[in-house]
């Protein structure tokens, strides 16, 4: 029986997805609007440091009556409720932020998109910010910060991914290890840290808790309320 040989000619052809990594930029973005801010102000005397704080920071003692409220939006000073959270007491302070705003923010990115993370941010800051400002009853303090804005990023994540874990570099022994994490575990280090910064440096004693609070609490409203919108924007993403 005779044998034929058949020569295949096999053609590899590189098929283009529909679904591509997404360039993430809100987070970057407000991370090095929070170093800029923190240096142009830390290059300062402390003198001016301090009118920084007066000048951009949220002010007690206000927004408490809808004449104050009509007050601040005809001279803009309402605005502060957003430009506080740009402004920290400290380096350490700042630190705190940074890190648990990239821990939590790129992956809040990647799943809701670059505007509307923006959007939280900001929004759930300056919520953050009018509950600290409602519940301080004394006149005339200076919040300043961006921890109400964190801790909305965080509750929306915990609101997106209840089960999450999340993967971080952690210095075992000689090595740097990355690990998987679970999400509540890094919220109580968070909670820890906010403890321990509030009674070390000169920002002692003075964490405002119901920014903390208010600003958890948006977040996980701001993500069940845009839960649907962020599901069809996954299915765009990866074509279906």
């Amino acid at each position: 029986m005779p044998v034929v040989a058949v020569r295949v000619a096999v053609m590899f052809v590189g098929i283009q997805t529909r679904r591509q990594r997404r360039l993430l930029w809100a987070t970057p973005l407000l991370f090095a609007a929070l170093w800029v801010a923190y240096i142009v102000s830390a290059m300062r005397a402390p003198a001016g440091r301090i009118a920084t704080a007066l000048d951009w920071g949220v002010l007690t003692g206000g927004l408490d009556s809808m004449v104050a409220w009509q007050a601040a939006m005809a001279d803009g000073s309402v605005l502060r409720l957003v430009s506080g959270l740009f402004l920290h007491a400290d380096w350490i302070h700042l630190l705190g932020n940074l890190v648990f705003l990239l821990i939590f923010g790129l992956p809040a990115e990647r799943t809701m998109g670059g505007r509307r993370f923006l959007l939280l941010f900001l929004l759930g800051g300056a919520v953050a910010n009018l509950a600290a400002v409602l519940a301080i009853g004394a006149p005339d303090r200076v919040v300043i910060g961006a921890s109400g804005a964190v801790s909305a990023v965080i509750g929306a994540y915990l609101a997106l991914f209840p089960g999450a874990r999340l993967g971080v570099v952690l210095p075992l022994g000689l090595f740097l290890e990355f690990v998987r994490v679970p999400a509540f575990l890094l919220i109580g280090l968070w909670v820890l840290l906010q403890v321990l910064f509030a009674y070390s440096g000169p920002a002692f004693g003075a964490v405002a808790w119901p920014a903390h609070i208010a600003g958890f609490l948006f977040g996980v409203v701001f993500a069940l309320l845009t839960k649907a919108a962020i599901a069809r924007r996954l299915r765009r993403s990866r074509g279906y």
